[in-house]
């Protein structure tokens, strides 16, 4: 058996967590378990470990549906009966939860967007073989990419990273359980940018640009 047990200092912090956070709010804990969750919004982030969703918004348990992939992507509808965790993941928000609001949030120096970048000018050949999980995830974004060859340089990442949000966005309306959901007024679609540096968040305004929160 190759399991070993979890490293010593998570099991000190989840023991300081039972002890403090838990034991203040055990009554809230106990009924999530026995009345389960009603989250309001479903938020579609990246890995990135320096993106903290709860912390930004000061959420509470139960407060926010968090799904997290690589560059915080949504594929297009695709109902060929193979497995979709991202796709799952918003079905249930969507058709079970019945969310209020559906929040994309991509970040500022993203590795996927990099590498879709480097991959897309030619600049990342092992990201193009079929045997890349990333790759073949990023090709997501690979349209995208074609929105941003013509800028200077400097700015082709940075405008990538933007892209991959309106994508994400433009392919949730290809679920027809999420259209018609929005059609009805029962779901409202948000894009919003963190950066990491200064911890800025923008979102996409009703002119179709990143404005400021």
């Amino acid at each position: 058996m190759t399991i070993r047990p979890l490293p010593q200092y998570l099991v000190q912090r989840y023991h300081g967590w039972h002890a403090t956070t838990y034991a203040d709010n055990s009554a809230w804990y106990r009924r999530l378990a026995d009345e389960g969750q009603r989250p309001r919004a479903m938020v579609i982030s990246c890995c990135d470990s320096r993106v903290h969703v709860t912390s930004i918004f000061g959420a509470d348990t139960g407060e926010f549906f968090i799904h997290r992939n690589i560059a915080n992507l949504v594929p297009p509808y695709a109902p060929d009966g193979e497995q979709h965790g991202t796709s799952a993941a918003v079905e249930y928000a969507v058709r079970e939860l019945h969310v209020s609001h559906l929040i994309v949030m991509g970040h500022s120096q993203c590795g996927g967007i990099a590498g879709c970048h480097a991959m897309c000018s030619g600049q990342a050949p092992e990201l193009d073989e079929a045997t890349s999980f990333v790759g073949r995830w990023m090709d997501i974004l690979r349209p995208g990419y074609e929105r941003v060859a013509n800028l200077p340089p400097e700015e082709q990442i940075p405008a990538l990273e933007q892209v991959a949000v309106r994508v994400s966005l433009e392919n949730l309306l290809t679920f027809p359980f999420v259209a018609a959901a929005v059609e009805a007024r029962e779901l409202s679609l948000h894009g919003l940018l963190h950066d990491i540096r200064n911890g800025q968040l923008t979102m996409i305004g009703e002119d179709g640009r990143f404005v400021p929160v």
